[in-house]
């Protein structure tokens, strides 16, 4: 008899185990986005882009889908969608218009994905999955994250010049396609334009006529955590406007590690992933 009780239990146990999490797969577009296939107000098929960096979801005017079920009022806000993704049914999820997305992408989906749990993006199977107890990290490297305005930062070193490192915090940002993007006063205190290899260089107008200048150059190396990245593409801006505020660590550098977050956005959990070495994304 107990040998029958326990094997129930340990049944029961293991059971309970599996149903306690949800995987939700993706695409990685060759832009390194994450797109998600959802049916929104079981109407509209879209093809929204995972962004990090938000927690509810948007429209792109440049979608290529229709969104004729979401109804927007005059602040081009909508509340109280649903938005299925194979088994999973999301509901009260606000949408707002007119807001870009990537490549490939009808608009954008946030962390509302995870409902405040703890969740895990596995770049190397293609999917999320969703915890409802604290998922097993082990190989992980723990890191602080601090959660702010829909944001996590990280703290990463930067090796720019020399054997010197310069410790600077960067929000994960999945809509950006490329490596690291930093932040107007990084660049111009760390004199980047001179102590970076330059790669690409791009000038554009606004309509007053003041200019941007957009450089791509090569940091000789990031670590973040114990992983060392070599040779990372970096981006920044010179010119008349100056409006990047914040260190982006792109989506290019996010693809190359398995990611596991807690539930109180306290501690990421990191382990590089397939795509650790592979040649980085270069912006045209």
């Amino acid at each position: 008899m107990f040998k029958k009780t326990s094997l129930i239990l340990l049944f029961s146990t293991v059971f309970f185990s599996v149903q306690a999490q949800q995987t939700i797969p993706f695409r990685l577009t060759k832009h390194n986005n994450i797109i998600v296939k959802t049916l929104v107000n079981k109407k509209d098929s879209l093809d929204l882009m995972f962004q990090i960096a938000m927690e509810d979801a948007a429209i792109s005017p440049e979608k290529q889908r229709k969104a004729d079920h979401i109804v927007f009022d005059k602040d081009e806000i909508s509340e109280n969608n649903t938005v299925q993704i194979g088994k999973l049914t999301l509901n009260n999820v606000r949408f707002t218009d007119n807001q870009m997305a990537g490549h490939e992408a009808d608009g954008k989906i946030g962390t509302v994905l995870f409902g405040g749990k703890a969740f895990k993006i596995d770049y190397d199977h293609n999917q999320f999955i969703v915890y409802d107890q604290a998922p097993d990290v082990k190989d992980y490297q723990p890191i602080v994250t601090l959660y702010d305005h829909e944001g996590f930062y990280i703290v990463a070193d930067n090796v720019i010049d020399g054997d010197k490192q310069q410790e600077a915090y960067f929000v994960l940002q999945s809509g950006y396609s490329g490596g690291l993007l930093y932040s107007n006063d990084f660049a111009a205190e760390k004199e980047l334009d001179k102590k970076l290899k330059i790669t690409g260089e791009k000038t554009l107008k606004n309509s007053s006529g003041k200019s941007i200048i957009t450089k791509q150059g090569i940091l000789p190396f990031l670590k973040v955590g114990n992983s060392v990245l070599k040779d990372v593409s970096a981006g920044f801006f010179i010119g008349d406007l100056k409006k990047q505020t914040v260190n982006y660590f792109g989506a290019d550098l996010l693809r190359r590690f398995n990611w596991v977050f807690d539930a109180d956005r306290k501690t990421a959990y990191i382990k590089p992933s397939k795509y650790f070495s592979e040649p980085y994304y270069i912006i045209k």
